[in-house]
Order: C-alpha cells, then structure tokens, then sequence
C-alpha cells in the first residue's frame, strides 16, 4: 500500500507542479507588461499559498525520484527508504517553508 502511495503521489505531484509553475510563468508574464497590471494576475503571483505548495511537492517530489534511482541501483530495503525518504522530505520541506515564510 505505501509503494503505491509513493507511485501515485509521484504522479500526480509531477502533474501538478508542471500546473503551478506554468501558472507561476504566465502571471509573471502579464505582470512585466508596460501597460496596466491586470489585477487577477498580481494577486494570483503573490499568494503565499501557491509558493508553499509548489515547495512542499517539489521537495516530495524530488525526494520520491531519489528513493526510485536508489531502488532502481540495487537497494532492496523499500520499506525504510519510504520512512527514511518521508523524514528527510518533510525535514527539507519544513526548512524550506519556514525560510520562505520568515523571509517574506
């Protein structure tokens, strides 16, 4: 069950950060115009919430695929590289937010 959770959240994280940075890229596009700043696009690029979410999956994400290319070199202990893997990506992840959110 926890192999297939890492499996899916993987997917679906991928999916999702190609959503949110996309969504990152274009806001910051309208707001580099000359002409007038359309309001939905500043307040959609400074929500704080976005920022944490693209985070905390990229962390998981990158973690998650770490975990894939050691299993895939020959380690076999899956079942404390999930434990292993989900401690160091929330410990990452906690760093990460709470220097975003201190330094804003």
């Amino acid at each position: 069950m926890k192999l297939m959770f890492i499996w899916l959240f993987h997917r679906i994280s991928g999916v999702a950060l190609i959503v949110l940075i996309g969504i990152k890229i274009l806001t910051s596009f309208f707001l580099l115009a000359k002409d007038k700043k359309p309001d939905w696009a500043l307040s959609l690029h400074r929500q704080p919430v976005l920022d944490v979410i693209i985070l905390v999956l990229f962390t998981f994400h990158s973690v998650y695929g770490l975990r894939t290319v050691i299993i895939d070199l020959g380690c076999r202990k899956e079942k404390s590289l999930f434990w292993w893997s989900n401690a160091v990506a929330a410990v990452i992840s906690g760093a990460l937010v709470y220097t975003y959110l201190v330094m804003s």
